[in-house]
């Protein structure tokens, strides 16, 4: 009974039995009904129950059933497909198709394996069994008995049957219940009795398979994504509407193309071994990013692929799905992104880099630091030379060919040149572009150029940006990379304008600082006595230093003023503060200073007099309105007043005395031979420009050989220490006074190096060398006309005593007339005192207040032509107040001076 289909469907006698072409047809009618609405799925199984039928029932006696070579799969392709196995992965793979036959009896002689499987009962305990019995509900048993009995006598019956499968015995499988598809095909046996042969289908693997078949059509149809479907020889076995659009031509025009059809090596090698690894590993790959070129184009493109590993129904792998985006815009905007952030965080760093220091070269280089390597390979930063030398607008700015100096150079790479066809040009070295260059051409148009690349030359790209800063053009800017960089582009030199203008502004603020900085140095220095001063009766040596930044001028000063009489001022102040501000200031007070100092004023009238001035610096009317102001309430903020400390000094070589005066000063330095450095006690008083305090004198005797500094506070004061300890570290450095003054002043400064901040120093040292007693000529006269006489002949004895003989004549002349203004407009007793010195003096003293002033006389005057006479002999005269009345004095050259006197009778005769 087993051997029925199988002879069945070898006969050839259509009076015998159903052959196998009559067996495929009536499965693929029986198909067709039963699948009727089945969609596309229903030929593929038709074709496949066929396949099926014809396997089960003659066991494919023409190829085996698995197949895995080339040669193979060509026969698939090319050969009848009534005698091929599936492939592999083919939907055999997914429908369980079985068949079984019932003999004359109605009762089940023959299973397939198939039938094993979809029923769970093995073939020894099929075998016997009425399939109504043990397959139908009791409810239709009789039914289907009528079924069974219509199908003996011949009928072909199809039709969908639930079924009801015993419980399994341990260890079989096996389902509870079940609907399949039956298709009963009519047969005879060798004896010519009625039998059946059926074709059995789960139903419900069909409709699942259906829709799982539909969706993935309309997935693999309707993806917006490239979809390929490769096979194990990494062959396209499909691919979708997507992929054919992006690369052209129809779906079945990509089939049998491999990665080599599409993408270039050496990305295609790249992607067959992963396509490889793939298959071998089943390991997914995502977001693999794969670059190439479509037909018809030269722009890259870009593409996210996701690969893994396809199987078939029996878990034997058959291909890798390929699943690609397009991600050439996504790729352009995350690099515009990444670009934008690399610019913002150039600029950013550029915005806290560039900028911290107001030297030209430094800026230049903070510029660099910032572009190279981040930007560009190679930068350079050329700046006019003539505004590195001051000048507003240098010869040649305007067409750009002006010379240029080279302060800045950087490489990531080496120290090649730039393209253009230049030489190189060292950092500090003075040079011009060529009129018809790109870089002239940038700073003429003050435009950014694209500077052309020379062949076979280490660079392929370069901007030359101009620095342009308040609309003028300051230098010229260089941005190269190498090659294998990106050249380039727009946004590149968009970026290099911002970071150029950037660096622009600044280097131009450090130029203009220079300029005003150097100008403000000239200024400062031209307030302060050139090299060391001569005084009478004074050995003078002084110092002068900057802060330690030298960035800033400062407010300290010192001079020193020669008064009549063989005295002299010495003066140190401080404005507080620091700048130029501070630096107008100081000159101003200086000024006043000497002109106060000139007056033979004491030093207290010469500092009440400052704290006036000091206070009208910072009044809009003045001293006037200060000196109103301060004689009224007032609530004026104390950071609008220029406040300075100052000590005057006024030192009288003949008695060896000085008188000092203090407005809020460091107390001076005395040491005396033989002694330690002490401070002098005098009364600190009020700074300048405070107002409202009288300022004390203190008059001191010096000893001959006696050393006095004056000093400012930054010799002394420091962050680092209190005042007290520096003031002690200075007392202490002044051991030895009876070196040179050049030595002494070193040696202090080197001393309190340590102590020295960020404030201006200020240092004034004079040794006392009084005058001696022998050059001094001192008489006191009576008050009477006879006292003229006596005057000139104390004088030519004098004279004569000191052998200054060729002085005797003007001297005697312009003493005679100095005495007899004493003796018609003055008071008391006259004095006279002859001083020599560098020059000869000579003094008249009176008790008289009234000061003598100098008038044209006319032609028929017979008086008031003696101080014009001793105006036009004498070197200088004047006249100054005393505690007891006046003194008029005049000065006149020493012989061996090499000055040539004036005769006296050539000026008397001047006179008329």
């Amino acid at each position: 009974m087993s051997e029925i289909p199988a002879k069945a469907t070898e006969s050839k006698d259509p009076s015998g039995g159903a052959s196998a072409a009559d067996a495929g047809a009536a499965a693929t009618g029986a198909s067709r009904r039963a699948w009727g609405a089945g969609g596309p799925v229903g030929g593929d199984a038709i074709r496949d129950a066929t396949r099926e039928t014809t396997r089960d029932t003659m066991g494919d006696p023409v190829h085996d059933t698995t197949r895995d070579t080339a040669q193979d799969r060509a026969r698939d392709v090319t050969g009848d497909p009534m005698w091929q196995s599936s492939p592999p992965g083919s939907i055999y793979d997914y429908i369980k198709v079985a068949s079984f036959s019932i003999g004359p009896d109605g009762l089940v002689d023959q299973w397939s394996l198939r039938a094993e499987k979809i029923f769970g009962i093995p073939a020894a305990r099929a075998v016997g069994m009425d399939p109504i019995e043990a397959f139908i509900d009791p409810d239709l048993r009789e039914r289907g008995q009528r079924k069974m009995a219509e199908i003996l006598d011949g009928r072909e019956w199809t039709g969908v049957v639930p079924f009801r499968v015993r419980e399994p015995e341990p260890g079989e499988e096996g389902r509870r219940e079940g609907l399949a598809e039956v298709y009963v095909m009519p047969t005879r046996t060798e004896e010519g009795e009625r039998a059946a042969v059926c074709i059995v289908v789960d139903v419900r693997t069909l409709r699942q398979m259906e829709t799982d078949l539909a969706a993935s059509q309309a997935i693999f149809g309707q993806s917006p994504f490239g979809f390929l479907l490769i096979d194990t020889e990494l062959r396209v076995r499909r691919a979708n509407q997507r992929f054919a659009s992006i690369y052209g031509g129809d779906v079945d025009d990509h089939r049998g193309r491999g990665v080599y059809d599409y993408l270039r090596s050496p990305e295609a090698e790249r992607v067959s071994a992963t396509l490889r690894r793939v298959l071998e590993t089943g390991d997914s790959i995502t977001d693999m990013h794969i670059t190439g070129f479509v037909p018809g184009s030269d722009e890259r493109r870009h593409w996210s692929v996701n690969l893994y590993r396809v199987h078939s129904g029996t878990g034997r792998p058959i291909g890798v799905a390929w699943l690609a985006l397009d991600i050439t815009a996504r790729r352009a905007a995350a690099r515009e992104a990444a670009a934008a952030r690399r610019n913002l965080a150039l600029l950013n760093e550029a915005g806290s880099r560039i900028g911290n220091s107001l030297d030209l070269e430094t800026t230049a280089r903070e510029l660099l630091d910032v572009v190279v390597p981040g930007f560009c390979d190679l930068a350079t930063v050329d700046l006019y030379q003539g505004l590195l030398a001051g000048d507003e607008t240098p010869p040649g700015l305007a067409d750009g060919s002006a010379e240029l100096r080279r302060v800045a150079f950087a490489s990531a790479v080496s120290d090649a040149p730039f393209a253009g066809g230049q030489e190189p040009v060292s950092v500090g070295a003075v040079h011009h572009f060529p009129f018809n260059s790109p870089c002239a051409d940038a700073l003429r148009t003050a435009r950014a150029q694209f500077v052309p690349a020379e062949d076979n030359g280490a660079i392929q790209s370069t901007l030359a940006v101009p620095m342009v800063a308040h609309d003028t053009v300051v230098g010229l800017a260089q941005f190269s990379r190498t090659k294998g960089s990106e050249p380039f582009g727009e946004r590149d030199r968009s970026l290099a304008w911002e970071l150029a203008a950037r660096a622009a502004v600044c280097i131009d603020n450090a130029r203009l600082y220079r300029r005003e900085h150097e100008r403000a140095l000239i200024l400062q220095r031209s307030l302060l006595p050139p090299g060391d001063p001569e005084a009478s009766g004074l050995d003078i040596a002084c110092r002068y230093l900057p802060g330690n930044a030298a960035t800033e001028v400062g407010g300290d000063w010192f001079d020193v003023i020669e008064l009549p009489g063989n005295r002299t001022a010495l003066v140190v102040g401080d404005v507080m503060g620091r700048g130029l501000r501070a630096a107008v200031a100081m000159g101003e007070l200086r000024t006043a200073v000497r002109t106060l100092a000139l007056l033979d004023l004491e030093p207290a009238e010469v500092l009440s007099a400052l704290d006036e001035i000091a206070r009208g610096l910072g009044t809009p009317g003045g001293v006037q309105q200060a000196t109103r102001a301060a004689r009224q309430p007032r609530d004026a903020d104390l950071s609008e007043v220029y406040l300075a400390t100052c000590i005057y000094a006024v030192y009288d070589s003949v008695t060896r005395r000085c008188t000092f005066a203090n407005a809020g000063h460091l107390p001076p330095v005395l040491v005396e031979p033989g002694e330690d450095a002490l401070m002098l006690d005098v009364p600190p008083g009020m700074p300048l420009g405070v107002g409202g305090e009288p300022f004390e004198e203190v008059e001191v005797e010096l000893p001959e050989g006696s050393l006095l500094a004056l000093y400012t506070d930054g010799l002394v004061e420091s962050r680092d220490h209190p005042l007290d300890e520096g003031l002690q570290a200075f007392v202490g450095a002044l051991r030895d006074p009876s070196q040179q003054l050049e030595d002494v002043c070193d040696h202090v400064l080197s001393t309190l190096d340590t102590h020295h901040g960020e404030d201006d120093i200020a240092l004034l040292m004079a040794r006392v060398q009084g005058l001696p007693a022998d050059s001094v000529g001192d008489w006191t006269l009576p008050r009477e006309p006879r006292s003229v006489g006596r005057a000139r002949e104390y004088t030519r004895t004098q004279l004569t005593a000191w052998g200054l003989e060729p002085l005797i004549d003007t001297t005697e002349l312009l003493v005679s007339e100095l005495v007899t203004n004493a003796l018609r407009y003055g008071e008391g007793e006259i004095r006279l005192r002859l001083l020599l010195d560098r020059m000869l003096v000579c003094e008249v003293w009176d008790a008289g207040l009234v000061q003598p002033r100098r008038r044209r006389a006319r032609d028929t005057d017979e008086g008031g032509r003696g101080l014009q006479l001793v105006g036009l002999l004498s070197a200088a005269w004047g006249s100054r107040r005393t505690p007891r009345g006046k003194t008029v004095w005049f000065e006149l050259p020493l012989p061996d001076a090499g000055t040539v006197l004036a005769d006296p009778a050539e000026a008397l005769l001047s006179l008329f």
